[in-house]
């Protein structure tokens, strides 16, 4: 079982305070972090992740979970008032962070010196060091290029700042500053959910709090046991989709998922994903966290109104094969994991999609594209600027996908006043790419190109993917736009395409980047979609008149007015000789395809 049975229920009143009050406190955690830190990728871009565990370690409200029991295990128990641990390996953690950059850290919540439970935060740091800068290689071939690699230690230990440990920390840094602010961010993030805890601890007294946790994690887990039930099949279903390449010429890698229900039991499978890569696209991923991915999936998909905590853990089982993409032998290179760890996702929603198509989504830009500019200035001060660029959110049963957004839902986007105050770029322009979104009765979100202007010389690196293989349609949706990235040369008269995963690209004063991420695939049949709203579009230039008229049958007229006579006898012929709408359209042959038919 998941929980611990209690021998006292809670009234459903206390209960309802103590679950939104820890709901606020997870929130408060975020709004200290982002008040506290200093770089952009956490402090305006939100890249922090806390949660709020029960005595044993199990998350009651948050966004991941499932390592403490293995970090506490780590220490035999040692765990005191006042320690705080701290830890970026992916190995020495079995997982719980997935690459270096991801500092977490955790802290045991007492009252009255009980355990009561733990607070707990990861974010992603700017720079751990290693081959370049933003510590994220896009031709490692192993762990040792990507950083600092620090074991779980404690960097607080019984209340007393452990100083050699932090300044290890920071000394292997480009961005000591920030990483100093970040992390103490973090700290402060966890004391403040520490002080909530007691806070509830006192109030409702000790044991009705615990209590109240585990009625939380139980009562998820009976929701979760219907979800089950009603949406996974027994009979195993299985998609797959596929990694462009893994930034040393390798790819694309195939990502397969095959979902089955044992009685309460939902079974994911990994089996058929290809091997482990060379370079550093390996998700190194907790069997736990695993688990809680696809639980949030299926809570958002299905049910929104179910509480995500880590209640229906052992209602899930994961096959991960060793030495796979996903569970990787040591040392392999895990930096851009991030390109694997998205179409994760987008594996989920076509497997689910194949049982209960009205409920799922098509395939979104299905990476994390990130942007790094760094030099020094024209005062001999070094800069590094870390930017996180988003994409096209597919296309869904609730309506369009959205434009230029994070997969995460509390992400967004760096102000460009942000950037052009505190760095050497001009951001030239950012708007949607029109025709990214994949037509479909409900559009996909488009990606975005984003112009950035570098005022000083420097390197650029950039990490992006789904430039060969196109976000799916589903339903009848169509595939989406793909991504590109350009360099143009000041006094160039045109730009050069340059790789989406590339490291150290030099660059001088007036060059320009154009970055352009996937757009999204669409849901449901774009004959269907209202001929107003693809005017509409098309207006907005999100879509062209000549995509309404191939991908939506939309005729229109000089002032971009859907002509409806016309539109109306486009579409009988178009649907006729397409007959009925296909269940995905990938827009892609995979290699092992264009071999068998060969």
């Amino acid at each position: 079982m998941a929980t611990q049975k209690a021998s006292a229920k809670v009234d459903p009143i206390t209960l309802d305070i103590i679950e939104n009050a820890l709901k606020n406190a997870r929130f408060e955690m975020d709004g200290v972090v982002v008040r506290i830190s200093l770089s952009p990728v956490i402090r305006e871009q939100h890249d922090e992740f806390p949660m709020i565990c029960n005595e044993r370690g199990q998350m009651i409200v948050g966004q991941f979970g499932s390592y403490i029991p293995a970090i506490v295990e780590q220490f035999q128990g040692d765990i005191n008032e006042g320690d705080i641990f701290v830890w970026n390996d992916p190995y020495a953690c079995k997982g719980s962070i997935s690459h270096n950059n991801d500092w977490c850290v955790m802290m045991p919540i007492f009252h009255e010196g009980v355990l009561v439970g733990f607070s707990s935060i990861f974010g992603h740091m700017v720079d751990t060091g290693g081959t370049v800068p933003g510590s994220m290689p896009a031709n490692a071939r192993t762990i040792w290029e990507e950083g600092i690699r620090v074991p779980p230690v404690r960097i607080y230990d019984k209340g007393v700042l452990n100083k050699g440990v932090l300044d290890i920390m920071l000394n292997n840094t480009r961005t000591p500053d920030m990483n100093r602010a970040d992390l103490m961010a973090l700290i402060a993030g966890c004391r403040t959910a520490s002080t909530r805890v007691r806070e509830l601890c006192a109030r409702f007294g000790r044991e009705t709090y615990m209590t109240a946790c585990d009625m939380l994690l139980e009562r998820t887990r009976e929701a979760m046991r219907e979800v089950i039930r009603k949406y996974i099949p027994e009979e195993p279903v299985s998609f797959t989709d596929y990694v462009d390449d893994d930034g040393l010429g390798n790819g694309p890698f195939k990502m397969t998922l095959t979902i089955s229900r044992r009685g309460d039991i939902a079974v994911f499978d990994w089996t058929g994903t290809d091997d482990q890569a060379e370079g550093p696209i390996n998700f190194h991923i907790h069997e736990g966290l695993c688990k809680l991915f696809f639980g949030v999936y299926m809570i958002m998909s299905f049910d929104p109104s179910v509480l995500f905590n880590e209640g229906f853990y052992d209602l899930f089982e994961i096959v991960l094969p060793e030495g796979s993409l996903l569970n990787p032998r040591f040392p392999a290179a895990l930096s851009n994991r991030l390109n694997t760890h998205t179409r994760f996702f987008d594996c989920q929603a076509g497997a689910l999609g194949k049982f209960v198509p009205q409920l799922s989504m098509a395939a979104g830009y299905g990476t994390s594209p990130h942007f790094i500019f760094s030099g020094t200035d024209g005062n001999g001060k070094y800069f590094q600027l870390m930017e996180l660029l988003f994409g096209g959110v597919p296309g869904r049963p609730k309506g369009d996908g959205f434009d230029g957004h994070a997969w995460w839902p509390l992400f967004s986007a760096t102000p460009i006043e942000y950037i052009e105050n505190y760095y050497p770029v001009l951001v030239e322009s950012y708007k949607p790419i029109r025709d990214s979104g994949g037509p479909g009765l409900h559009r996909g979100g488009a990606g975005i190109e984003k112009v950035y202007r570098l005022l000083e010389a420097g390197s650029v690196s950039i990490h992006d993917d789904r430039e060969v293989v196109p976000p799916w349609g589903i339903n009848g949706g169509l595939h989406g736009g793909t991504s590109s990235k350009l360099v143009l040369k000041a006094g160039a008269g045109e730009p050069t395409r340059i790789p989406s995963k590339i490291d150290n690209l030099k660059v001088g004063p007036g060059d320009r980047i154009i970055y352009r991420t996937a757009g999204s695939g669409g849901w449901g049949d774009p004959l269907l979609r209202d001929p107003a709203i693809v005017a509409r579009d098309v207006r907005y230039g999100l879509v062209s008149a000549r995509q309404a008229d191939e991908g939506y049958g939309v005729k229109l007229t000089a002032d971009n007015q859907p002509d409806l006579e016309a539109t109306r006898h486009l579409r009988k012929l178009r649907m006729e000789e397409r007959g009925e709408a296909p269940p995905f359209d990938f827009g892609y042959t995979p290699p092992e395809r264009k071999q068998a038919a060969e």
